[in-house]
């Protein structure tokens, strides 16, 4: 009988909690999408881009945020279940009953670590493939023209090398009246000013020029460009004047969205999954040791640090027995080849600093490469551990303050993740910038919220008080009364040592 009870406390908190934690990462996953979206929106404004492109970026984007939104979801879900739970006192009837908290909370941890071993697997393979593909889609969109849309009463400068300027048009039918154009394609001391009385502007049909009709106008170019910039001067210039009454200009405009090469992603660490990770860092680090070891022996076969030939200073008949010394070699010299001795030896420092820095920013670029791609290794590794850590902070936490809803869970969870948030870029750019180990970095996270998951845990399940006030008001009043107590009590016996 008490087996089949607790397999229908199992279901009841497993439905429980499922249902929350969907609602809530649908909630998480929308705000962080706007945000990314809101870093992102100059890409997609004002480009034409057809519902189907903004579709596959939406779906992109989503996934790119899960990392971020899966732990906050877990956080909030397990505090609002288990809080909800306290506040109906369903959770004391649960313990009344014989049933500690560990075992409230087995299926729970049973279905989140399905859930941590899924979060891996998601980015180790489906992570970075979106990302490959997302950013692609956004090299492609900022490559893009922008969609010809010229405002009247201001200067359009979307067509690449041209400024526009309208007057006002009419929708209906198209027409653009009271334009100036000015075409500095070939540079601004080489413009060609247009004016005419109305226009129409419109894309063809291969998408890839823009067709300017322009009605009862007259155009300016000076002539003599040659002329004009070897005097530097506008006087004496001549110039064209041209009026027509219809003119028809082509002007390449390509609209379309030409798609950016993936392969060229191929490489980058956010592309790759475990064992590519594995394999880049291993090769790259092997390229590394054998560079850093050809450079150290260029620069003692060179003879740096010291490490000169005999013949080098072979001078006059001086026994050889004396070139050990260089001062004494120094002093056998004359004025003469002592100044040149010592602007020889400047030059060869100098030589030897540049090739030195030089090697130093060749080793850089595959130790950066290598720092990258293990930080990225990492990353696969603390976001399912992130997952675990944060029910067993939400959980626990919801037990004790025994407060559902949306009120106090949300603001409590969103302190929580902006803690971790906080801590977790803290390691990331300590582990980007070498300032430490990469290891200490990334899981600096998890090192710092695990001791508070532990902590909750342990006063959950032995019904501590640990959010009542009263509670510790109580312990307030207890420590300063034995702190009076003990005041008093030595007081009186200084008193009577007197």
């Amino acid at each position: 009988m008490k087996r089949h009870l607790l397999k229908r406390i199992d279901l009841y908190l497993l439905k429980k909690f499922l249902g929350l934690f969907l609602m809530t990462f649908i909630i998480t996953s929308f705000i962080l999408l706007m945000q990314f979206l809101w870093v992102h929106v100059r890409d997609l404004v004002g480009k034409g881009v057809e519902i189907s492109v903004l579709a596959e970026f939406f779906i992109y984007a989503v996934m790119s945020v899960v990392p971020l939104a899966l732990p906050l979801a877990i956080l909030l879900a397990s505090l609002m279940c288990f809080g909800n739970l306290g506040e109906k006192f369903e959770l004391t009837a649960m313990k009344a009953a014989g049933v500690s908290l560990f075992r409230i909370m087995r299926s729970l941890m049973c279905g989140i670590a399905v859930l941590c071993v899924g979060a891996f697997f998601f980015s180790n393979y489906i992570l970075p493939m979106s990302q490959t593909k997302l950013w692609a889609l956004i090299f492609s969109l900022r490559q893009k023209s922008p969609e010809l849309d010229i405002p009247p009463g201001e200067f359009y400068n979307g067509v690449p090398g041209y400024m526009i300027y309208v007057a006002y048009k009419d929708p209906p039918s198209g027409m653009l009246y009271d334009m100036m154009i000015y075409d500095y394609s070939n540079g601004f001391q080489d413009a060609t000013v247009l004016v005419a009385d109305s226009g129409q502007l419109f894309v063809t049909e291969d998408h890839h020029y823009l067709m300017l009709r322009l009605y009862d106008g007259e155009g300016f170019e000076n002539l003599d460009r040659q002329q004009q910039r070897a005097t530097k001067s506008r006087r004496n210039v001549p110039y064209r004047r041209e009026i027509f009454t219809r003119k028809e200009m082509l002007i390449e405009f390509d609209t379309d969205l030409k798609r950016y090469d993936e392969s060229v992603l191929a490489d980058q660490h956010v592309s790759k999954d475990v064992n590519k990770l594995i394999h880049s860092i291993d090769s790259v680090t092997v390229l590394a040791k054998d560079r850093a070891r050809n450079q150290s022996n260029e620069l003692i076969h060179r003879h740096y640090f010291n490490r000169e030939n005999v013949e080098d200073f072979v001078i006059g008949n001086v026994p050889p027995e004396q070139y050990r010394s260089i001062d004494s070699l120094y002093n056998t010299l004359s004025d003469r080849k002592k100044l040149r001795a010592v602007s020889n030896a400047v030059d060869r420092a100098r030589q030897k600093k540049d090739q030195v820095q030089y090697n130093n920013v060749m080793l850089e670029d595959y130790t950066y490469y290598i720092r990258k791609h293990k930080i990225e290794l990492h990353r696969k590794f603390t976001l399912a551990f992130a997952c675990l850590i944060f029910f067993f902070i939400g959980a626990p936490l919801g037990a004790i303050i025994r407060k559902g809803g949306i009120g106090a869970p949300i603001v409590i969870s969103v302190l929580m993740f902006v803690v971790y948030y906080i801590i977790d870029n803290t390691g990331y750019k300590m582990a980007r910038e070498a300032l430490w180990p990469v290891w200490a970095g990334m899981w600096l996270s998890s090192f710092v919220l695990l001791p508070i998951g532990i902590f909750l845990t342990y006063k959950a399940a032995t019904d501590a008080a640990l959010l009542n006030p009263e509670a510790w008001l109580k312990q307030y009043e207890k420590i300063k009364n034995k702190i009076y107590h003990e005041y008093h009590r030595r007081s009186n016996k200084r008193l009577r040592s007197r």
